[in-house]
């Protein structure tokens, strides 16, 4: 009887871990800034078809919503411009009926109040929007299972090298720091997007390309007691340190844009290398940050397709892992 008890505990306990690992999937951006991207049924279609497990959405869009339905893939849902909800919380409330609350059985899981706005004009309207949207949520009994936050990019951090020393510029701190307790009050994660790609870009003479694509064959950087072998390791952890300096250490992050062009005039923009960038970072990301080991990385692709429309005209056009017909650019596994 004992060793049942036993088999049964093992048996229960490796259930348990393939039901989380179940929840831990990559996820992908869907932007839809060209003129032939597919009809939002037959792109949700796509995501069911590649075992892709979560997407992130632009903007509100209902067909999408509707495609979403009954399918369990976790939703990011971005607000593109928090103006008007940030002087009027029946702008919040009938948001969320009209496009939560309308759609309970659709997988929402974060709400990005806005995107790479901070530092900017449209920066002051984020909190407010975010707080209005909170009291939303709450009054609908949705708070425990969708989080408020807003999506930043790298550009905020005036430092981040060694990632130990990675710190908030005075000019995003003015918005970020009140955001940031708001998250931490809210058991809420901060959104970032994390490209190695620029970093590589903008300094060659300090940034090698196997580090950017997480194919050094060894430790390139030593931060007391931590080894970098990869960029976007040392760009993650450089933010929770940033994070911690300013009260944010129980924050966590989640890569909301992360990919590689595969052409658009940059030398570096190519086939191969987003193929072997896009296939490490799969792989990558349940292993958690020298930080933060073995702490799976929510993260999201950008993007589903290629857009033609996308501005500035160049690498920014050529970020899908699938061509607007569908067909798969690259040979990756979610």
């Amino acid at each position: 009887m004992a060793n049942s008890c036993f088999f049964c505990i093992v048996a229960f306990g490796l259930l348990l871990c393939f039901l989380i690992a179940g929840v831990e999937s990559i996820g992908v951006c869907f932007g839809r800034d060209g003129n032939n991207i597919p009809p939002a049924n037959e792109v949700i279609d796509l995501y069911k078809s590649n075992n892709i497990g979560g997407i992130r959405l632009y903007d509100y869009n209902q067909d999408a919503f509707q495609a979403l339905r009954g399918s369990n893939i976790a939703v990011i849902v971005d607000i593109p411009d928090p103006s008007a909800f940030s002087s009027d919380p029946s702008v919040a409330s009938s948001w969320i009926q009209n496009n939560i609350q309308a759609f309970q059985d659709v997988n929402f899981r974060y709400i990005a109040v806005g995107n790479e706005l901070i530092p900017g004009d449209l920066a002051q309207h984020i909190l407010p929007a975010m707080q209005f949207l909170q009291n939303a949520l709450q009054s609908a009994g949705l708070h425990d299972r969708i989080k408020v936050s807003t999506s930043i990019s790298t550009g905020v951090l005036a430092n981040s090298f060694p990632p130990s020393a990675g710190a908030f510029s005075s000019d995003a701190l003015a918005t970020l720091q009140p955001i940031i307790s708001f998250l931490a009050a809210n058991g809420a994660p901060l959104l970032v997007n994390v490209y190695p790609y620029f970093n590589f870009l903008n300094d060659r003479d300090h940034v090698s390309l196997d580090y950017a694509l997480f194919t050094s064959p060894g430790t390139v950087v030593t931060d007391g007691q931590l080894e970098y072998q990869n960029l976007f390791d040392a760009i993650l952890d450089a933010l929770y340190s940033a994070l911690e300096k300013v009260g944010g250490g129980g924050v966590t992050i989640v890569v909301s844009e992360s990919g590689w062009p595969s052409d658009g005039g940059q030398d570096i923009a190519t086939q191969q290398n987003a193929q072997t960038y896009l296939s490490n970072l799969i792989e990558h990301v349940g292993r958690g940050s020298p930080k933060r080991p073995g702490s799976y990385i929510d993260t999201y692709i950008f993007a589903m397709f290629d857009e033609n429309l996308k501005e500035p005209q160049g690498t920014e056009n050529h970020y899908g892992l699938f061509s607007p017909d569908k067909q798969p650019k690259y040979s990756l596994s979610f």
